[in-house]
């Protein structure tokens, strides 16, 4: 387990996103460049109540280090017991707490973003999970407000609390994922406050990213959206290079299928094809790939199949 989390360069996270983040992925996305990696949000309830499918969606790869655990919630009684419990697993390094979601279901709970509505509860639960956990660090994850913009406010409250470093969504809860990025605000939060800050939001690409760490200032950048279909996005940053050689990108394409299937067995053949289909986007075939995968069940066939197609086939877009 780290000590602390070191901002002496940019670093490079990849950010939770419900029905992608698994296990899987995020070991390829570390493997290839990833500084730090985090689980995908977790209901502090399902924790305190030992949800079965929630304690699955603990586990990490050997290669998650550091690693960081996301948590949702708003009942700062909950909250605690949630954190207990994961104190009782090791190689967690972060707690992070979600203030950012903005899906109806965690908003109407109190959770995620609606935390932006009530600052004085967001900083008690901060500082709840400090004072809890026995883990090196303590994060938190916000958008700039709820239906307006009160940025400072809330990052202010966020390193009073107690967090050691601080994500930002560069949208507003009301701008969900379809508003502009207001990258100017970040920079802002930046200027502010004294822990690290992590700029996020529509990062889709090696150029992107670089230019977002210079117009904002911050400590690193956050991917999601940005790194599906593409978590060489990852060895670029980390290499330094804006091209990405096409060996390297079926390298990563096959490790993630070999470790889809290690971790959810025949289930994980279903499961790859979301992501089959977003891997072969600009590739020449893709369509008769995705029609082909729609069919195979079979794992070495399912395997073969994908392996001839981006080894043998072009990018023509």
């Amino acid at each position: 387990m780290i000590d602390k989390l070191v901002f002496d360069k940019p670093v490079y996270v990849l950010a939770p996103l419900a029905g992608f983040t698994d296990l899987p992925f995020r070991s390829v996305a570390k493997k290839f460049g990833a500084d730090l990696t985090v689980s995908e949000m977790l209901s502090s309830n399902a924790l305190a109540h030992g949800s079965k499918k929630t304690m699955h969606m603990l586990e990490k790869s050997p290669l998650e280090d550091p690693y960081s655990v996301q948590i949702a919630g708003a009942d700062i009684e909950i909250v605690k017991r949630a954190v207990e419990i994961l104190n009782e697993h090791k190689g967690i390094d972060v707690i992070d707490l979600n203030c950012g979601c903005p899906v109806p279901k965690v908003v109407g709970h109190g959770s995620g973003s609606s935390l932006l509505l009530n600052l004085p509860l967001m900083g008690d639960i901060i500082k709840t999970i400090k004072d809890s956990s026995n883990k090196p660090m303590t994060s938190v994850k916000i958008r700039l407000g709820f239906e307006k913009k009160n940025h400072i406010d809330i990052a202010k409250m966020v390193e009073d609390s107690g967090a050691d470093f601080i994500a930002v969504h560069g949208r507003t809860r009301a701008g969900k994922f379809k508003a502009a990025v207001d990258y100017d605000a970040i920079r802002e939060i930046k200027e502010a406050i004294s822990i690290p800050v992590i700029a996020n939001g529509d990062i889709d690409s090696y150029e992107k990213a670089q230019w977002v760490l210079e117009h904002t200032g911050s400590n690193g950048v956050m991917i999601g959206r940005g790194a599906v279909g593409a978590p060489w996005i990852f060895h670029q940053l980390k290499e330094g290079v804006s091209d990405i050689d096409a060996m390297i990108k079926h390298q990563i394409i096959m490790e993630h299928f070999d470790k889809m299937i290690e971790f959810y067995g025949t289930h994980g053949v279903a499961m790859f094809r979301k992501h089959t289909h977003t891997y072969s986007k600009g590739y020449s075939g893709a369509s008769v790939l995705r029609n082909r995968v729609n069919k195979i069940s079979n794992i070495s066939e399912y395997r073969t199949t994908i392996d001839d197609f981006f080894k043998n086939s072009e990018l023509v877009s």
